[in-house]
């Protein structure tokens, strides 16, 4: 379970944030602290062995920015996400200069919230699974899920690198081509189901741009186009 401190004055936000925690699954909310002091204590006890800082700008007396280098004084490995309605650029650089891992400005929805804490979760769990790395693992920890070369090993389920590389190989044959699932199997002479399962994975990992098209029958048409900035990511599954 990963253990959550909120740090927040405003007693009615701090609960609505914690109500929140306690939606996503893995997270507990181990403490609320309304001032620094408070937070300062709670992340110096051993018993609560903190994961995560939900940590507000704007306190009656304080400001949560004044944390931050107290936090990586101590070298612990408590990481922090911003939740404030400050959004000036001096508040939003300040935080990122001290390592927060995500910056929510209020009001936000609740799949935000979500998405802020298990993209975290996520990237946790790829640093502690590594002993050492490679470079293609920390550009995926840098630069948010950047493509992998594809083998048969990382491929999902279902795919094989022989197939890609020869679907690969015609998008780049065809850069300035926008196609669709049909078109693109006819030329390289595979199923039009094995088809769509590759361009479907193409498109999640934004190597691929899609474009829906509708039909006088309503039924709708996906196109597909490679993206201009990723050619070059897309060359690496040519090889």
């Amino acid at each position: 379970m990963i253990n959550v401190l909120i740090v927040d004055d405003d007693a009615m936000v701090a609960e609505l944030n914690r109500c929140y925690v306690a939606r996503v699954q893995g997270f507990h909310c181990c403490g609320v602290a309304s001032n620094l002091d408070q937070a300062r204590e709670m992340l110096n006890d051993p018993a609560l062995a903190v994961d995560l800082v939900l940590l507000d700008v704007y306190m009656q007396q304080d400001s949560g920015l004044d944390l931050l280098p107290d936090i990586r004084a101590t070298g612990r490995p408590v990481d922090v996400i911003m939740i404030s309605s400050a959004s000036d650029s001096a508040t939003v650089q300040t935080s990122l200069h001290y390592g927060v891992v995500d910056y929510l400005i209020k009001p936000f929805q609740f799949p935000r919230f979500e998405e802020a804490l298990t993209a975290w979760r996520d990237r946790k769990n790829q640093m502690d699974s590594h002993d050492y790395y490679e470079q293609a693992d920390v550009d995926r920890l840098l630069h948010g899920g950047a493509p992998e070369v594809a083998d048969s090993r990382r491929l999902p389920k279902g795919l094989t690198a022989q197939t890609l590389r020869t679907l690969c190989q015609w998008i780049d044959a065809h850069p300035q081509s926008e196609f669709s699932t049909d078109e693109l199997a006819n030329a390289v002479g595979i199923s039009r189901v094995s088809c769509r399962k590759y361009l479907i994975w193409l498109a999640q990992i934004n190597i691929l741009d899609t474009s829906i098209h509708y039909g006088a029958t309503g039924r709708p048409l996906y196109r597909y186009r490679v993206q201009p900035q990723h050619i070059g990511l897309l060359k690496q599954y040519c090889q």
